[in-house]
């Protein structure tokens, strides 16, 4: 069977049966070793031979897996496994002459959460619901949600294969829904809309109801929210977001919607207007607050950001997704949105939180008109053309994606630009001195392992499933240890040991450009280029994430509006979403991100409507260190979303994983070559 998938590999793209088969064999393979390891009765001799014929069932199923990456998901202690799957490994146990196992017993009801102790209905909500109470629940609106019965499609297992359309049937077509040519383009207070931001608002007020807007950052995302809302008449609106830009959505509510009231909820809510237009919330405060969000009589939802929502057993993932069901069970066809520039980080199923917020589906299954929508392709997963069918039935539902070169010419283009330093001080030497030991405790791990599974001899060539497990366990081990040399605390320090040279070189940009971002990542980091910018003379504001809204707020100003102000010291977690630094057109990035979408997103307070100037960051780069492997790895990491939403070329784009997991591994066999 393990042949067979193999063979069907060598076809891409890989069908969904084929991609059972190759769970249920590693499965097998799996229970098999255990197995064997526990049985008594086995003699060591047969013991060694039962298991040198397993582990040539999983070399090869390594092999299978590196031809298409995809299938590691499939290994994963976490990973689901479909009806298919049970079904397909009942069939092969009973054809070997064993007992299929039987169906483990439901889960028992989980223990009360804490948490409910917590929540806290604020007077004003309460003032609200007493004074209509005529908000009882609309039936008719769950009765929508209902999926068709399935008739053609019943007993595929759809999921996976949406998921993975975006990747197969991608190449030369962007990922955005249909929209209207014309709209609006002035809007209250005398503000004009682009051309992009009318015509989603245009689609609202046609009656488009649910929309994942994925426009590149810089886009004015907030704005087309904001009035699609008022298109839609989509009041109360709910916005969660981070909460580093609640203040700014009140803002905004205030500019784009200035007849409608704004409410910012903070803490247990004591000073929120329940009689509000617009309730704003952090990600942090659901936990509180989850009870009253249902029944406040919400006709609309906004999720900011909500790449944050995309871990599913996250508590805050959770609330959103139960707020959002609560709310579409009262009221007819709210208005539900989904804004990210950046989708997709680590994996398309980064989707799959996105996708259940907004209706389209469920834990299992296609719901409503997305179900719909497949059964009229005429198409099984089955069938070639299944994939593209797949892909624009959910593109149609509300996928936007613009990109700022095909929307907003007049947006000056960008550019990252690396600077290598030298870090050849004592810091640099003790930098390397410990990257070089934890690659020798990477390789010892590797041997270990080797020597573990019976190979006497080590193999020709690297075996580099065995790495990426060897390393997927050093990262493990890393994050519960905490302390100790690991690649956490090296990239630290490495951070710390550019500080310097990062900071002087933004201080020549203000001598030549004028007015420069400066991002970090660490505190310590932020702290010594303030203090070499104090030491040259050089005004600076300070934008960071344990500051309240109004000082964050005087700060963004003060760079903004005030010419003495040369420099913004900004966290690059803090301040990488929602605020904008358009004055600058240069931008320094003193420590590197784990991901390309936090390195876009700081880029983008920069890059965006409003730029008058070409756009470069400065990417500092310690040479000859990991640092360099990991802005590596980051690049390529930058094709998934243009994969999956901007249509590019497959082979242009390599696949997707962690940059912690590659960094790891790329050290490990780096080592094992050189050895």
């Amino acid at each position: 069977m393990a042949r067979e998938v193999d063979n069907a590999v060598r076809q891409p793209p890989t069908r969904p049966s084929v991609r059972t088969k190759f769970q249920v064999v590693a499965l097998l393979v799996r229970q098999e070793r255990a197995r064997v390891m526990a049985d008594r009765d086995l003699t060591e001799s047969a013991r060694t031979q039962q298991l040198k014929r397993l582990d040539g069932v999983a070399t090869q199923l390594a092999k299978i897996a590196a031809r298409d990456t995809s299938l590691l998901q499939l290994l994963a202690e976490d990973a689901q496994v479909s009806d298919a799957a049970r079904d397909f490994t009942a069939t092969v146990l009973r054809a070997a002459g064993r007992e299929a196992p039987e169906e483990p017993e439901p889960a028992p009801p989980p223990a009360p959460d804490p948490a409910t102790e917590r929540q806290v209905v604020p007077a004003s909500v309460l003032a609200r619901q007493r004074s209509n109470p005529f908000l009882a629940p609309d039936f008719e609106a769950a009765a929508k949600l209902a999926s068709p019965k399935a008739q053609r499609l019943a007993g595929w297992e759809l999921l996976e294969p949406l998921f993975r359309s975006f990747e197969y049937a991608g190449a030369g077509a962007p990922a955005c829904m249909s929209l209207p040519d014309d709209g609006p383009s002035a809007a209250p207070g005398g503000r004009e809309l682009m051309p992009h931001q009318a015509q989603v608002v245009e689609a609202a007020a046609r009656g488009h109801r649910t929309f994942l807007l994925a426009d590149e950052p810089g886009l004015g995302k907030t704005a087309q929210a904001l009035l699609a809302a008022r298109a839609a008449d989509a009041y109360p609106l709910l916005v969660v977001a981070p909460n580093v830009v609640k203040a700014n959505w009140a803002h905004e509510v205030g500019m784009w919607t200035p007849q409608r009231r704004a409410t910012v909820v903070h803490g247990d809510g004591e000073q929120v207007d329940g009689f509000a237009d617009v309730v704003i919330m952090n990600y942090e405060l659901l936990d509180r607050h989850v009870g009253w969000l249902g029944s406040l009589g919400f006709r609309g939802m906004v999720v900011d950001e909500a790449h944050f929502i995309k871990n599913k057993r996250s508590q805050r993932s959770q609330h959103v997704l139960a707020t959002a069901d609560r709310i579409r069970s009262r009221t007819i066809n709210p208005l539900m949105m989904a804004l990210t520039g950046t989708p997709l980080i680590n994996d398309i199923e980064d989707f799959r939180a996105i996708w259940q917020f907004l209706g389209w589906i469920d834990e299992k299954k296609p719901l409503g008109p997305l179900q719909a929508a497949l059964e009229e392709t005429g198409l099984t997963p089955a069938d070639p053309g299944f994939y593209a069918a797949a892909r624009s039935s959910v593109i149609d539902l509300g996928i936007v994606r613009r990109r700022k070169v095909d929307v907003a010419a007049d947006i000056p283009a960008r550019r990252v630009a690396d600077l290598p330093v030298e870090l050849d001080d004592a810091a640099g030497r003790s930098i390397r001195a410990a990257e070089e030991a934890l690659a020798r405790r990477l390789v010892g791990r590797y041997r270990s392992a080797l020597e573990a599974r019976g190979d006497v001899t080590e193999p020709e060539g690297i075996d580099l499933d065995l790495a990426r497990k060897v390393a997927a366990g050093e990262l493990k081990d890393s994050s519960e240890r905490g302390g100790g040399e690991n690649v956490f605390t090296m990239v630290r320090l490495i951070g710390q040991a550019k500080a310097g040279a990062a900071a002087d070189y933004a201080a020549q940009l203000v001598r030549n450009v004028g007015k420069v971002v400066f991002f970090a990542k660490h505190i310590d980091v932020m702290d010594q280029a303030e203090q070499t910018f104090a030491d040259r003379g050089l005004r600076y504001a300070s934008i960071r994430g344990d500051q309240t809204g109004k000082v964050r707020e005087k700060n963004i100003a003060a760079f903004n509006d005030d010419p003495d102000v040369a420099i913004a010291v900004c966290s690059l977690t803090a301040a990488g979403v929602g605020i904008n630094l358009q004055v600058a057109s240069n931008l320094v990035l003193a420590e590197l991100s784990w991901t390309d979408a936090e390195q876009t997103q700081a880029i983008d307070r920069v890059h965006r409507i409003g730029q008058s100037e070409p756009v470069t960051a400065w990417r500092i780069i310690a040479a000859q260190t990991i640092d360099a492997k990991i802005a590596e790895l980051i690049d390529s990491k930058s094709g998934l979303a243009a994969r999956a939403l901007d249509g590019a070329a497959e082979e242009d784009v390599p696949s997707s994983s962690d940059v912690q997991l590659d960094a790891l591994v790329a050290l490990l066999t780096d080592a094992l070559a050189a050895s």
